[in-house]
């Protein structure tokens, strides 16, 4: 086990905060995660369709809820006036 591995596993909270990269995968699809939610049973992944889905039963026992969908929308293009 990594040094990182073990921190995760030692310390849930430094996991809600570490960044979703594509290898993470919605809990209900199999989708790429935008969304970690920890609960007191452990943590659950979704895109985000399934976040938005299940924001209702889940946001009043998550103990954090971070929240990457921004990532999914484009940025402005850079617009250079002569």
């Amino acid at each position: 086990m990594t040094e990182l591995q073990s921190t995760l596993v030692d310390n849930p909270a430094a996991q809600a905060t570490t960044p979703l990269s594509a290898g993470d995968r919605c809990d209900s699809c199999g989708a790429q995660a935008y969304v970690r939610v920890t609960i007191p049973s452990g943590s659950l992944l979704f895109c985000g369709h399934h976040a938005a889905k299940h924001k209702d039963q889940l946001f009043a026992q998550a103990l954090t809820w971070h929240d990457e969908t921004f990532r999914l929308s484009p940025t402005a293009p850079e617009v250079t006036i002569d």
